[in-house]
């Protein structure tokens, strides 16, 4: 009688999904966290900085025995302020960094009013006082450029360059060109829109789609910086028109609704994700007229992404709007790989500094990794907290480092994972539209908006004592 033969071959273990991700997830922290202890911090006043930012002014350090010259001081505290509040920078770092240059200069008596478009200064002391007031411009500023308006903010407050030579540098900072041309930012833009939509949840479909319609959103985004901010407006609701009319005909073709990520991720840069969290951040630190300020602003530029929205949806005919995608429809990997496409596209279109990009991509690895452990462990709104808690502590560890960018460079890089917008986005489309589920959808977009400014709040206490606040 004949035995049968045995089948020694290995049979495959499969690992599912939640445990790869929580894998991949622990791996990436533990291996961030050997790489900033392993590299050496800078100290605040790091001799390198010093002598560089010297060179680059031809200033020297101040002296004790200088004069106080309180216009000079009031004018380069002025300079400072009010590109501080255009890169937003939330009022109470820059009113510490006013007051600051102001003591290291030899008016102690100085205070600062800063509101998000406005800076009063009143530079006293000495038996002198000048007084003044600017607005901030309109536009924003580069990622390079606010990483070199932190150096400089680092060296005037520590006295290494003088008010004229802080002045000097910050004309020179906004007269800065972007690292890289045109049409190199509009083609990283549509990269960025397209690794978004993957950790949105997107199809395949939605993904190529998400990234045609960024190519057409950062090409108009572009053209709207040379416009004036009067019609700011009109550009937020007739790009969202756009972008959602585009988005509703292919859903009336048959795409299915695992595309709908394409409608959000082209309009990232308009959601107002970092205002709102700053505005929360503000309100809960007393500062109630600047957070109030940003949250009106941030609810109605909601409002206007809403509008445009549904104004494709009425044109199109679609019933209804169903957000709720799996977000695990392109298997566990692909988000990490996400992760890395949406840095670089953001270092590109953002113009961040060269050097910036390994840690951005650092940090956007340790904030999507610690989300994605949060949301295993407890889910929801928690791990919105937990994700800001650790983004903001670790962003100014990546600052003392000698090649480290600013904090807020690569705090607003890893706060685009968080997508609080987005919610937002959602609730208010939902409210527009009278769905039956808007006000759980607008609960829990507050609930997030709340928990992020908390975990930054948090996050900052380290940061601060750090030297390296992010916002």
């Amino acid at each position: 009688m004949r035995r049968a033969a045995c089948d020694n071959r290995a049979i495959p273990i499969m690992i599912p999904s939640y445990l790869l991700s929580i894998l991949i997830a622990a791996g990436v922290l533990v291996a961030a966290a050997i790489i900033l202890v392993a590299v050496r911090p800078r100290a605040v006043r790091d001799v390198e900085v010093d002598a560089r930012a010297a060179a680059i002014t031809g200033s020297l350090p101040i002296s004790p025995d200088d004069e106080p010259d309180a216009q000079a001081i009031l004018d380069a505290t002025q300079a400072v302020g009010q590109a501080m509040t255009q890169a937003g920078y939330s009022v109470e770092t820059v009113q510490r960094a006013l007051r600051d240059i102001a003591h290291a200069n030899g008016l102690v008596e100085s205070e600062a009013l800063v509101f998000p478009n406005a800076v009063l200064m009143s530079a006293r002391g000495a038996g002198q006082h000048q007084t003044g007031a600017v607005s901030s411009d309109d536009g924003k500023l580069l990622l390079s450029q606010i990483d070199e308006l932190q150096r400089t903010v680092d060296a005037a407050r520590t006295g290494v360059l003088g008010p004229l030579s802080v002045v000097e540098k910050i004309a020179r900072i906004r007269d800065m060109k972007p690292e890289y041309g045109p049409v190199i930012r509009v083609v990283a833009y549509g990269f960025l829109s397209g690794a978004l939509s993957v950790l949105l949840g997107a199809s395949w479909n939605g993904v190529a789609i998400a990234a045609g319609l960024g190519l057409v959103a950062g090409a108009a985004l572009m053209i709207s910086e040379r416009m004036p901010r009067r019609y700011g407006a009109l550009n937020t609701v007739a790009l969202a028109f756009f972008v959602s009319l585009a988005v509703f005909l292919l859903l009336r073709a048959g795409f299915g609704y695992s595309i709908l990520p394409a409608l959000v991720a082209p309009l990232v840069l308009l959601l107002p994700g970092t205002l709102l969290s700053t505005a929360m951040l503000e309100l809960t630190t007393g500062h109630l007229i600047s957070g109030a300020g940003r949250l009106a602003g941030g609810a109605t530029r909601l409002l206007l992404l809403g509008a445009g929205i549904l104004s494709a949806a009425a044109v199109v005919g679609v019933p209804d709007i169903d957000f709720d995608v799996d977000a695990s429809l392109l298997g566990p990997i692909a988000p990490w790989i996400a992760v890395a496409v949406l840095g670089v596209g953001i270092s590109v279109h953002a113009s961040a500094p060269r050097r910036a990009l390994p840690w951005m991509l650092l940090v956007l690895y340790v904030a999507y990794a610690a989300q994605v452990l949060a949301d295993q462990i407890v889910g929801g709104v928690i791990s919105a907290f937990i994700g800001a808690l650790v983004l903001t502590p670790v962003t100014s560890l990546v600052a003392r480092q000698p090649t480290g960018p600013a904090a807020l460079v690569t705090f607003t890089a890893g706060y685009w994972l968080l997508v609080p917008g987005a919610l937002g986005l959602i609730g208010v489309t939902d409210l527009l539209d009278q769905d039956s589920a808007a006000s759980a959808s607008l609960l829990a977009t507050l609930s997030t908006m709340v928990a992020i400014a908390l975990g930054v709040l948090a996050g900052s206490a380290i940061s601060n004592r750090l030297g390296r606040p992010a916002l």
